[in-house]
Order: structure tokens, then sequence, then C-alpha cells
């Protein structure tokens, strides 16, 4: 049973890749500043940092998400609950994954724990106001917190984007040039200012002054800075969440387990994140610079404070209700048969998640 329950927690992790890991880097390949290889690369390295700091920074979550205070302690602490929740998250998460769905990782566990519950110790003894209170209650709210900050900066963040996309690269000065005229006489040009780019610098010999002004460089920066903050908090949120589940076996201790399911949800982002990408990136919203941006900073903020305080958001919602609010304020708008879509994927993961983790724990009794 021990090895079914890590089995069954690495699938779990490694769906929760496939399904996740290219969220922090949506906005960072939807606007084009990098390709999808170098988007994912940046995400599985920042997300893998992540996973590994949480041991020290998100004590709260693997609490939370052992399934004590929404049944009892003694349900909680079997391998069999463990399996059941781990396998029935897992099966949830790779059908939306091969739907290319974002779906949230909290929900499908939720719903795989009351599932499991309502089988191993009957509805009466599943302390449903504990889910209300505790879980609900800051999923539902995370997409509506994210759509409104994004709306409101991203009109700002446009106008530092499109100050990038006017301003050189540099300011250089090409080199005097000497020569002789045909009547042996020699002359001498007079350097002049260039305001380009580096690489029309390079062509026509000119070199950079001292000062430089690098608008369009320092937007990209920001960019990749602020999608590597989003997967850094993704990997900080969701990885006790899921290394939790191995709290019932001795098989590996705290760190090793976190380890485990961090390497686990980087190679499941490797092999399976494309689907998901399409969706985030180009599906819900145009995005232009200024738009990734503004997506990109709330989610990094809202998902990076609920880590650390120990609140179970949900990094899909966020991610996706910042690039909504993004794209609804003078952006490309938002394709509302995709986002209805998104929306139905969200209201049913829940219950299907509770309907396999019951199934497996049915199986696994």
């Amino acid at each position: 049973m021990q090895i079914l329950l890590l089995a069954a927690v690495l699938f779990l992790a490694t769906t929760n890749g496939a399904n996740d890991n290219f969220k922090g880097v949506a906005a960072l390949y939807g606007s084009r500043v990098a390709g999808y290889w170098t988007s994912l690369g940046w995400a599985s390295v920042t997300t893998l940092a992540g996973s590994l700091c949480s041991v020290f920074l998100a004590g709260a979550l693997f609490r939370t998400f052992t399934g004590a205070g929404l049944v009892p302690d003694a349900a909680a602490a079997q391998t069999g609950f463990a399996l059941a929740v781990a396998a029935g998250a897992a099966i949830t998460i790779a059908a939306g994954s091969w739907r290319g769905l974002p779906i949230s990782t909290t929900h499908a566990l939720v719903g795989a724990m009351c599932g499991a519950g309502l089988v191993a110790v009957g509805g009466d003894n599943v302390h449903f106001a504990a889910l209300g209170k505790t879980f609900l209650l800051p999923l539902l709210a995370s997409p509506l917190i994210a759509i409104i900050p994004a709306w409101i900066i991203a009109p700002w963040l446009r106008k530092l984007a499109a100050r990038g996309a006017r301003d050189p690269e540099c300011i250089c000065r090409t080199a005097a040039v000497i020569g002789v005229t045909p009547d042996g006489v020699q002359w001498r040009s007079s350097a002049e200012p260039m305001r380009a780019s580096s690489a029309e610098c390079a062509i026509h010999g000119a070199r950079p002054n001292i000062w430089r002004s690098d608008a369009r460089g320092a937007v990209n920066a920001l960019l990749f800075l602020s999608g590597g903050a989003v997967s850094f908090a993704r990997g900080l949120n969701d990885t006790p969440k899921i290394a939790a589940l191995l709290l019932p076996i001795a098989l590996l201790d705290g760190g090793s387990a976190v380890l485990a399911v961090g390497v686990a949800m980087l190679i499941g982002g490797v092999i399976g994140a494309r689907r998901v990408a399409r969706t985030m990136s180009d599906k819900i919203t145009t995005l232009d610079l200024g738009a990734a941006l503004a997506a990109s900073l709330t989610t990094g903020l809202l998902v990076g404070t609920a880590s650390v305080s120990g609140l179970p958001v949900s990094t899909t919602h966020v991610a996706v209700g910042a690039l909504t609010g993004a794209g609804a304020n003078g952006g490309g708008g938002v394709d509302r048969k995709v986002m209805t879509h998104i929306a139905l994927s969200w209201i049913i993961t829940l219950p299907i998640g509770a309907l396999f983790g019951a199934l497996v724990y049915w199986a696994a009794g």
C-alpha cells in the first residue's frame, strides 16, 4: 500500500506539472517575448526552486492538505485515504490536461478528499463547514480578486511598454573615418551620434556611449522576472499540498518528499504542458506587452502572498482572472467561448474529483 501511495502521489505531481507549470509564463509566451521552450525552461527552473523552498516557507499548507479538519484525524492518517485523494485528484487533473483546460489542483484535491471521506466515515463525519471556510471561500474569491488589479494597472503598463517600443536601445556614436582624396589630400569625418538598436549600431560600426537607454530590454526583463515569480510562487503553493499526502507513511521524510514531488512536477511540465499552454497564452485573450506585465505581476503578488500565509488559493484561478482583467481593459478582449469552457471545468472539477476519490477508496478498501 505504501508503494502504491508513493506512485499515486508522484503521478499526481506529474499531472500537476502538465496542467500548471506553464501558467506562470503564459503571459511571457503569449506576448512572444520568449518562445515556447525558453518559457517552459524558465518556468521549470523557478517552479522547482519554489518547491524546494516550500519546506521552509509554506508549512501551513502541509497541515491543511492532510485532510485533517475535513475528516476525523484517524481517517486522515490512513494510507488508504491518502491513496484515494492522490489518485482521484491525479485522474481529474490528467483529464483536464488532455482537454487543454487549466483546472485547479486544489479543487481536485478537495474534491477527492470529500469523496474519499464520504466513503470512509460517512456524510455525518465530513466537516463541510470547514470545507467552505478553509477551502472554497479562497478559491471562489481568488479569480475575482485577480481581475480587479490587473484591469486597473493594464493601461498604465501598456504606456510603459509603448515607451519601450519607441525608445532606442542605445545611444551610439559612429567612428571617425579617415580617407584620401584622388588628389592625395587626407580627410577625416567627424563622429556622429546615432540613436538605434544595439544591432543597428553594430551594423554601422557605431560604439555605445557611456549612457544607455534600454527601455525595451527593461520591459522584457520585468516580464521574465514576473513570470519567474509566478512560477516560484506556484511551486511554493502546490508542492506542500501534494507532498502532504505522503505524511501517513514513513517511506520519505519531509525534505525527500518535497524533492520527489518537485522533480515529478518538472517532468510533467516538460512532457505535457503544451495543450494548456495554448489555452492560457493564446486563446483567453490576445496579449500585448502591457497586458502580459499586468497579468504576471498580479498573479505573482497574489499567489506568493497566499503561499506564505497558508491560504489554499488556486494559481489557475488567479492566473486566468489576471489574464481576463488585463485583456478586458483596452486589450484584445476576452474569448467568451473559451472562458465559458474554463468556468464549466472549474465547476465540475470538485464533483469529478469527489467521484474518483470515492471510487479509488472503495476499490482500495
